[in-house]
């Protein structure tokens, strides 16, 4: 399982984070050229190597060469999104940071989402950072996010609204039920677009246990700080798992007949960003007749908690139900194949030590198809051949 773990222990914002991508191993020109379908003009990027406590890594700057004083609504981010020549899923995962940051903004000013417009978090360069972090994430194409604590910083800082405490009451908002600690560096560590970014791609928050490091990168900080490296360190591994045997594991399950279909989507994206090992929907006919919706989330029995909550807070059902299932997975591994489309991934599963199946990943043979125009059926025939010549 190809897995990226965030080590915040300086925090994250926006820029490191675009650091610490570019220092993974993202293309300097694939960004740039990625960030131009935005048709947003007035900005640039400043990409330099640079350095706090001797550590080296990436240091990004999205450079303004206009004040840009517009105060967008999620109505404008969502239109800059869609008339974009972006892909699809980048436009989906953007969006989905920009709304994570909209309901904090409108609780902490108790308004609604569609009301709220942003400040700091508006301006080009932060559309630049989010879009970015979108952009990096689905090429990574990584099958779990995972976060160690969260450095938040303390102090006071300055913004549209005045001055404020640290952790900005909006970034509060977003890192609720999330490991957090205070008071390691006298600044804002962890800026409301760094919360964001996380709280939207985060699949678990926890340790290193069972991670198999193959990179490490750093993304540098803007401020120097004598007491610590203002640095985002994130590693890309693999991390097993459980093969072949039983998992103890808990199905939650509800019935819903009266909630707008629009919202399962994100509840389902909800779910599984906070650690459900799978969640899904089944059409069912109720009682008199009704048409329904059963939600299924399928978890470890420590997960119970804020997956529970989730599903009362983020659906109409008055109730559910769970009990415990077995399980059992097989071990995978993943590969590089090299084909005529380029290198590709395929992902391998054994039983008993023996390979059983044997699949392309999605992710890069969409990349491919829409490239170059080609079907998947056919792409996968041509993944599958180079595999047999290469194996």
């Amino acid at each position: 399982m190809k897995v990226l773990f965030y080590d915040c222990f300086s925090g994250i914002s926006g820029d490191m984070n675009l650091g610490a991508m570019l220092d993974l191993g993202i293309e300097e020109d694939f960004l740039k050229e990625e960030l131009l379908k935005l048709k947003l003009p007035g900005w640039e990027l400043d990409i330099q190597k640079d350095q706090r406590h001797g550590i080296y890594g990436t240091r990004l700057t999205v450079k303004i060469k206009n004040e840009d004083r517009a105060h967008r609504h999620l109505s404008d981010i969502k239109e800059i999104l869609d008339s974009s020549d972006l892909d699809e899923k980048v436009k989906e995962t953007s969006l989905k940071i920009f709304t994570t940051i909209a309901r904090a903004e409108a609780k902490v000013h108790n308004t609604t989402i569609d009301r709220i417009h942003f400040h700091e978090v508006g301006a080009i360069d932060s559309i630049v950072d989010v879009v970015g972090a979108a952009i990096c994430y689905e090429k990574l194409g990584v099958d779990r996010l995972i976060v160690g604590r969260l450095e938040l910083g303390s102090g006071f800082v300055d913004c549209a609204h005045g001055t404020l405490p640290v952790p900005a009451p909006a970034t509060v908002e977003i890192l609720h039920d999330i490991p957090v600690s205070t008071g390691g560096v006298n600044f804002e560590a962890t800026t409301p677009t760094g919360a964001a970014i996380i709280k939207s791609l985060a699949n678990e928050y926890g340790g290193l246990e069972g991670f198999r490091i193959l990179k490490s990168a750093y993304g540098i900080g803007q401020k120097v700080n004598p007491s610590r490296p203002n640095i985002l360190r994130v590693y890309l591994g693999e991390m097993e798992e459980t093969s072949d045997k039983g998992n103890d594991s808990v199905m939650m399950e509800c019935n819903i007949d009266d909630m707008n279909p629009e919202w399962y989507n994100e509840v389902i994206d909800k779910l599984i960003n906070a650690g459900a090992s799978d969640a899904f929907l089944t059409p069912l006919i109720m009682k008199q007749g009704r048409p329904g919706i059963k939600i299924s989330v399928l978890a470890r029995p420590e997960k119970i908690d804020i997956l529970k909550d989730i599903i009362f807070s983020d659906t109409t059902t008055l109730g559910l139900r769970y009990y415990e299932v077995g399980k059992y997975t097989l071990e995978r591994e993943y590969r590089k194949v090299s084909t005529p489309l380029g290198e590709l991934t395929v992902k391998l599963a054994y039983h008993k030590n023996k390979l059983v199946s044997v699949k392309p990943e999605h992710r890069d043979c969409l990349e491919i198809s829409r490239k170059e125009g080609i079907s998947l059926k056919e792409i996968t025939k041509i993944v599958m051949t180079s595999f047999g010549e290469w194996k």
